[in-house]
């Protein structure tokens, strides 16, 4: 019901949402893409995660491949300027993950579809070029992302766009790198927090809320950081018990307030954390007072091996999205400031409560492409595209706190897509 009423509201406050957002929007840089997965309860639709490196392009719909070639486009240039032509694309290492290589497949065909050239690299030196194989059997080649190398012979990059979540810093790689980088590797998960992001979320969701004559509640989700946590010390574990007891409080008295008869449960999050690890649900602090070794094991499961020192404790949101039988979450992709794809990620073995970023996930369609053909009669793609418009702010936002120069980039006004009815 929620849903349809943001919808309704979005809509008939079309005007003042967009003149908000567009207010917003031109202040700041944005990165070149950015994906967002979202939740929908029926009672809160909410962004839980936002990826500045989003792996997963080709899983989007194949109507929004088509018109993301012209988004993409039309980025680049307004940004970089008419004369950008050559592109190095540098991503992760995972020359043993044939997936990942098909959604850089995807980036490929979306920046040589544009008119781009495009070569592929890791951020170090590689003793030579390496072929790579994706799940459909594509090959890549793939050399050192480093100026004077083999690849980079007679190859001058006007731009380096990354796909790789900086998780470790590449220091080495980026001193004196001569070439300009999108999304900058300083908004690598290396230092980037997620508490950060949420806090510019919050305030971002309370604000269009206001716009639309919306209860914030709608969109927001509450979102604690806890510093200093120690997995293996009994006294770090029972503080986060504690303050997860807190929270699970404050929920019930807020879902109260609404009617709301769902039992509030919340996640704790690596706070620097991606690809679905160091996340687990719980509904009780004593259930972490009673972590036993498997547990505490995977709180420790962070991308290369750094340890979970920092956390965050997320209001946990059921998905009521279905899809043949089976849990789902949209998931929505964005070139600049624009809508540029959709999922459904669904999986049959997770309840509505889980966290559905894991082995054994299937993608649905779901086009953000059809809002251009019947914004009246797609209020899922509208009201889900607004919650990764607020993500992109909430991205640009935390950009300025840290002090991330986004290289090279010239300021430009967007364009409305037809969410802003133009």
């Amino acid at each position: 019901m929620s849903q349809k009423l943001a919808h309704q509201r979005i809509l008939q406050n079309m005007d003042q949402v967009c003149s908000w957002f567009q207010g917003i929007a031109t202040e700041l840089p944005v990165p070149i893409y950015s994906s967002y997965d979202i939740r929908d309860a029926g009672y809160k639709i909410a962004n839980v995660d936002a990826n500045i490196y989003p792996a997963g392009f080709n899983n989007i719909c194949p109507a929004d491949k088509e018109t993301s070639v012209g988004l993409m486009e039309k980025y680049l240039k307004t940004h970089y300027g008419s004369q950008i032509k050559n592109i190095l694309l540098v991503t992760e290492e995972h020359t043993q993950n044939p997936f990942y290589w098909e959604n850089v497949g995807a980036i490929h065909d979306l920046m040589t579809g544009a008119g781009f050239n495009l070569r592929i690299g890791f951020p170090r030196v590689l003793p030579e070029p390496l072929k790579v194989t994706s799940a459909t059997g594509r090959e890549f080649h793939v050399g050192s992302a480093v100026p004077n190398s083999e690849l980079l012979q007679g190859f001058g990059p006007d731009l380096v766009v990354s796909n790789n979540d900086f998780s470790n810093a590449y220091e080495e790689w980026a001193q004196g790198l001569p070439w300009a980088i999108n999304p900058p590797r300083e908004l690598g998960w290396y230092q980037r927090k997620k508490s950060r992001y949420f806090r510019h979320y919050n305030d971002l969701a309370t604000k269009f809320c206001e716009v639309a004559g919306l209860d914030p509640f709608l969109f927001r989700v509450e979102t604690e950081e806890f510093n200093h946590f120690e997995i293996e010390n009994p006294e770090s574990r029972k503080e986060l018990a504690e303050r997860v007891n807190r929270m699970l409080l404050h929920l019930r008295e807020e879902y109260s307030k609404r009617g709301i008869t769902q039992e509030p449960f919340v996640f704790v999050k690596n706070n620097a954390g991606t690809y679905g690890l160091a996340v687990i649900r719980v509904t009780s602090g004593e259930e972490i007072l009673s972590w036993g070794y498997k547990s505490r094991k995977k709180m420790k499961a962070a991308k290369g091996g750094r340890d979970v020192e920092e956390v965050i404790i997320q209001e946990g949101i059921p998905s009521v999205v279905k899809s043949e039988n089976a849990t789902a979450e949209p998931v929505i992709y964005m070139i600049g400031t624009e809508l540029a794809g959709g999922f459904l990620r669904t999986h049959a073995e997770k309840d509505d409560t889980e966290s559905l970023n894991s082995p054994g996930a299937v993608y649905k369609r779901l086009c953000v492409s059809d809002l251009a053909v019947d914004p009246q009669g797609c209020p899922k793609e509208n009201v889900y595209g607004w919650s990764a418009k607020l993500g992109l702010m909430a991205i640009a936002r935390e950009a300025k706190e840290m002090n991330v120069a986004f290289q090279g980039y010239r300021p430009g006004s967007i364009s409305s897509d037809k969410a802003c009815g133009s």
